[in-house]
């Protein structure tokens, strides 16, 4: 009778939700990749959201990725900037982010970062297609430097590699499972991918992440993947978080339009 009990009782434990601080609620956009239409769309949500939901301390995360691929890179820097004025944003600096800083003084990276998106992030700041293809690596770094403001420089050099809030972790491409949360290279916390993606075993926060696109959420136990890729699929997610609940508002493009979707998300 006494094992029964104590069956029934090991069989009744379940394990706590993951949660984020009591009183706090969190906001948590996948990667924009140049999709300003899409998140001027998502800024709106979220903040009708955050008027309507309880009150609570709210803060935004943008995962990384604003550039690059889409057409408006410059005016994604520009509104984010804005936004973090306004109220609490916090920037998680992407690959892509790590490439365009580089490409100033780096030639080589800036060869590698246009063929990975770079080109409409350059064309995003002014420069005409016809001049783009006449110039050289080294004349093109000269019009960045005249043409990308100082501003959005500093503001891209001042992002963070990770943010913690309680029981969740918030990176742009993901964690290296060998090693804790505080010993993270930035090398992976940018650039990880395969294994991150393919590790089974429980980490020590659920990992909120992008860099890799899932058209539809990525969900496990351990890591939730919010990529839903903007610049392809029309798609723009932010994660909502707060206590143990989670939910989504998604910016979907669909035949020209915009919409806003609102879901819960288990």
């Amino acid at each position: 009778m006494i094992k029964f009990a104590q069956f029934l009782k090991k069989r009744g434990k379940t394990k706590p939700r993951p949660s984020v601080p009591q009183g706090e609620r969190y906001y948590v956009v996948g990667d924009i990749h140049g999709r300003c239409d899409l998140f001027d769309q998502l800024i709106l949500a979220i903040e009708k959201d955050d008027e309507r939901a309880a009150d609570a301390q709210s803060t935004v995360v943008l995962l990384g990725d604003l550039v690059d691929r889409g057409p408006e890179s410059a005016r994604v820097i520009e509104t984010a900037r804005q936004w973090g004025k306004r109220r609490k944003v916090r920037y998680i600096a992407g690959n892509h982010e790590e490439m365009f800083l580089e490409s100033f003084e780096d030639k080589e990276m800036l060869r590698h970062f246009l063929k990975h998106g770079g080109k409409e992030t350059v064309l995003s700041y002014g420069i005409k297609k016809r001049r783009y293809n006449e110039l050289t690596m080294k004349e093109l770094q000269r019009e960045l430097h005249d043409l990308v403001p100082a501003k959005h420089r500093k503001f891209l050099e001042a992002m963070e590699d990770i943010v913690i809030a309680g029981d969740y972790v918030f990176v742009h491409a993901g964690i290296n499972p060998k090693h804790s949360i505080e010993d993270q290279k930035r090398s992976d916390l940018r650039w990880i991918r395969d294994r991150f993606l393919k590790h089974r075993e429980p980490f020590s926060h659920v990992v909120v992440h992008g860099h890799t696109i899932f058209e539809n959420l990525e969900h496990t136990p351990y890591r939730i993947g919010i990529d839903t890729g903007a610049f392809r699929t029309g798609n723009l997610t932010a994660l909502v978080l707060e206590g143990d609940q989670r939910r989504i508002i998604q910016a979907r493009e669909r035949d020209g339009s915009i919409t806003v979707a609102h879901d819960e998300f288990a």
